[in-house]
């Protein structure tokens, strides 16, 4: 019933852009922070951008500051990221994943979108 689907990944230039997004479906969108984690082989799944569930604050891993975006629109139930400045460290599977904020705690994940960074 609860479906995230990621879309937007493929292949770009060091120094491209990107912007990935994230359709969710079967939750109350709008009560969820969501979050874009990253994971590349050999490597601990890293989260990399997380947004409240009105929007109104955003966080993101040290790497990827200054050069990415989190943002959300709960009209359409998409969560989007927007990645500048791309350097090939940023290679990796994306996810889109949310926390239901009530117990029982109940993480969603989508099956993910590539984004390879290279010359």
């Amino acid at each position: 019933q609860v479906q995230l689907v990621e879309s937007g990944g493929g292949l770009v230039q060091p120094g491209g852009s990107l912007r990935l997004s994230c359709l969710a479906s079967g939750f109350t969108f709008s009560t969820y922070p969501m979050r874009w984690y990253r994971q590349s082989p050999g490597k601990e799944r890293e989260l990399v951008a997380a947004i409240s569930p009105t929007g109104s604050t955003a966080s993101y891993t040290d790497s990827v500051k200054g050069r990415f975006t989190i943002s959300r629109d709960n009209a359409k139930n998409t969560v989007l990221l927007q990645m500048n400045n791309l350097k090939p460290e940023d290679t990796a599977v994306y996810y889109c994943n949310a926390v239901r904020p009530v117990v029982p705690i109940t993480q969603y994940w989508g099956q993910g979108t590539q984004v390879t960074v290279s010359s």
